[in-house]
């Protein structure tokens, strides 16, 4: 008589087998990204010294003592972003410091273009990319052209007075409407938005010896409207060049300006 096999015991703790390797990589996982994140750290205090050490082998930043070395600030807050400060200066003005500027600027410049504000050809407001200072069409240019009426230097010259002495740098944007020009000068509306940039880029540098290095132009044609061109008073409010003070600056200070 044959016997019959044995039965085979199930056993209902084997989860506990693959239990283990999942919690045993997940602690593995989140090692590593502790572990990476502490690297991270180190590793921007290396870049930051080396940026450091090498400025100063270059000669752009003088030595004058031990708070001279490149170092890395951080709020309390591990999410905000990193501030690389190179000697004793921050790399760029703190957020708050530029909401002072802007609006005193914005103060000045209403008290300097009371009359042209009141007459709708000079604008002003702050921004998504800083402080703008729109000059319609109509107070500092004639139609189709790109050299500003003699009359509205005085307007110009105002404006300059109280962004010279700012540290911020400039992009200076042309606009115009939505209706095509062609004309002998300027075949598209491109061309004579980047023109009259262009033409006030120059402007601040050769007459009011403004810093080149402080200046940006652009043209956009009519595809940046700050009103509907289905009216003239929209148009009229497109054809623009905007002076826009940006929140950040260069390399430049207000004091490297070209002398007069």
């Amino acid at each position: 008589m044959r016997r019959r096999p044995p039965k085979r015991r199930h056993n209902h703790e084997r989860w506990l087998v693959s239990y283990a390797d999942f919690i045993t990589l997940m602690f593995a996982f989140f090692v590593v990204l502790y572990a990476s994140s502490q690297a991270d750290k180190h590793k921007q205090a290396q870049f930051a010294q080396a940026i450091d050490q090498a400025f100063k082998s270059l000669s752009v930043f003088e030595t004058t003592g031990s708070n001279s070395q490149a170092r890395i600030t951080k709020s309390p807050d591990e999410t905000a972003p990193v501030n690389i400060v190179l000697g004793d200066e921050l790399s760029q003005p703190p957020p708050e410091a530029v909401r002072h500027d802007f609006n005193r600027m914005q103060t000045q410049l209403n008290n300097r273009l009371s009359n042209q504000i009141a007459q709708h050809v000079v604008a002003l407001r702050i921004g998504r990319d800083g402080l703008v200072i729109s000059l319609r069409e109509a107070g500092f240019f004639d139609s189709g052209s790109a050299a500003p009426h003699p009359g509205a230097m005085s307007s110009i010259d105002a404006i300059v007075d109280v962004l010279r002495p700012t540290p911020y740098d400039l992009r200076i944007e042309g606009h115009t409407d939505n209706v095509p020009i062609h004309t002998e000068q300027y075949s598209s509306n491109w061309e004579l938005s980047a023109a009259r940039a262009t033409v006030m880029a120059r402007l601040f540098i050769e007459r009011e010896r403004f810093a080149p290095q402080r200046l940006s132009a652009a043209g956009y044609g009519e595809f940046h409207p700050v009103a509907a061109n289905t009216s003239a008073e929209g148009r009229g409010q497109n054809r623009r060049v905007d002076i826009i003070v940006l929140p950040h600056t260069s390399a430049t200070s207000p004091e490297m300006s070209i002398p007069r």
